[in-house]
This record gives C-alpha cells, sequence and structure tokens, in this order.
C-alpha cells in the first residue's frame, strides 16, 4: 500500500475525529437525535461540526485524485507528496476552524483544493 492511499484513509477518518471533539465533554447529548444537538451546539463545538461537514465534501475529490494518479501511473512520490501535502492542509484547516482564524482556514483550504488539483495534472 502506497504512502498517498495511506493519506486517503488518514484522510476519511479525520471527520470522526472533528465530531469528536465537539462532543467532548458534553453533558446532554442525545444520541437518538443527533443533528437535533449540532444544529444547536455554540463555539468550537459548532466549528468542529463545520469542519466535519467540510470534511466529508472535499473527501471524494481527494480520494479520486489519488486513485486516478495512481492508475494514471503518476510518479509516486510525487503523488505521495501531494497527499501528504493535502492531510497537512486538512489537519491545520481543522486547527484553523477550530481556533476560528478564518483567514488562514481559507488559505489551508486552498492549498488542499491546489494538492488535489496536482494530482490531477501529474496524472496527465
Amino acid at each position: 500500500m502506497t504512502l498517498a492511499f495511506w493519506c486517503v484513509l488518514i484522510a476519511a477518518l479525520l471527520p470522526y475525529l472533528l465530531i469528536g471533539v465537539a462532543k467532548i465533554g458534553v453533558r446532554g447529548f442525545d444520541n437518538r437525535r443527533p443533528r437535533d444537538w449540532y444544529a444547536q451546539a455554540s463555539g468550537f463545538r459548532k466549528r468542529a461540526v463545520w469542519a466535519q461537514q467540510n470534511s466529508f465534501e472535499i473527501f471524494p475529490f481527494f480520494a479520486a485524485a489519488v486513485i486516478i494518479a495512481h492508475l494514471a501511473g503518476a510518479e509516486q512520490s510525487t503523488t505521495d507528496a501531494l497527499a501528504i501535502g493535502f492531510v497537512a492542509s486538512r489537519i491545520a484547516y481543522a486547527i484553523s476552524y477550530l481556533a476560528d482564524l478564518h483567514l488562514l482556514r481559507s488559505l489551508v483550504w486552498t492549498a488542499g483544493i491546489a494538492c488535489c488539483i496536482a494530482l490531477f495534472v501529474v496524472s496527465v
């Protein structure tokens, strides 16, 4: 299994880590109606929910980009580097979202998208 494929696994698990951050230390969380609680969350908990949602949204693009790069025979070291860059950007994105650093969040979001696009470009 390539390093890039491991990065796909890490990216797939990040949303679950983020929702765990939202729930940590919460009293009164109703697991029968979790989306009601998510809608009423505030502060860093709400931002963790939003970061989770964005992580689910970007994941298919990233996973497809890695798989296509692999199938197209892109240089593995380049594919690995771009996949690591994506995961690093998503971790920075989550941290900046939780810390309410909106400009940094937008910058690292852009870096993550750029890594995905670059995966397609190196596949040519």
